[in-house]
């Protein structure tokens, strides 16, 4: 059986978003340094050939922090415990994926960023129909936003090699089970063909 070809992407209208690629996170997965590394080549193709890029993290301010019910298992514990201060060393974007002008970042408050910040519509305003989606971790912000876009009919790509998870076998039955019934798979490498197809 043949492998059906990838649709082609029309960079102006296509964001790559790179999630929670935050100083805290980022040291807390296998092999940091070479995901940093992959993505930054991706995000580097990616405005060149005119596309945009996203940046999203998860940090909290104390409002945020008094706003979490004790209802959500994950989150009621972050704010109890104070935990990812927005001005945080350990929340910011890692420098060597640092954003640019142009570039957008938004603020996320749970493991998606769909509820709690207006980056649907900064998209929509770009005329953006179609994401890349790359993060950390595989099983919290990839698989939630994927979810997500898919159903707000986003054509949408997963990144393979630029998502990494703390546990290597979620990380794996998601990539082979559960993305590819809603989202086209990619590596960097086949992303790099795709853009200069056009």
């Amino acid at each position: 059986m043949t492998t059906p070809a990838l649709p082609a992407i029309d960079p102006k209208r296509t964001a790559l978003l790179a999630m929670d690629f935050q100083n805290g996170i980022v040291a807390s997965v296998p092999e940091p340094d070479a995901l940093v590394e992959r993505v930054g080549g991706v995000i580097a193709d990616v405005r060149a050939a005119g596309g945009t890029i996203g940046y999203v993290r998860v940090a909290f301010t104390e409002n945020d922090w008094a706003a979490v019910p004790e209802t959500n298992k994950t989150f009621s514990g972050v704010a109890t415990a104070k935990m990812m201060h927005h001005e945080a060393a350990a929340t910011q974007i890692d420098a060597r994926i640092a954003p640019e002008d142009g570039d957008i970042t938004v603020r996320k408050t749970r493991f998606g960023w769909g509820l709690t910040t207006d980056l649907h519509q900064q998209l929509r305003d770009r005329d953006i129909d179609t994401l890349i989606l790359s993060g950390i971790s595989t099983s919290g912000v990839v698989l939630s936003t994927l979810i997500d876009v898919a159903d707000r009919d986003y054509r949408v790509y997963v990144l393979a090699d630029g998502v990494a998870d703390h546990d290597p076998e979620v990380h794996r039955v998601l990539l082979d089970k559960v993305f590819p019934s809603r989202a086209h798979l990619v590596d960097s490498a086949a992303l790099q063909e795709l853009l200069r197809s056009v």
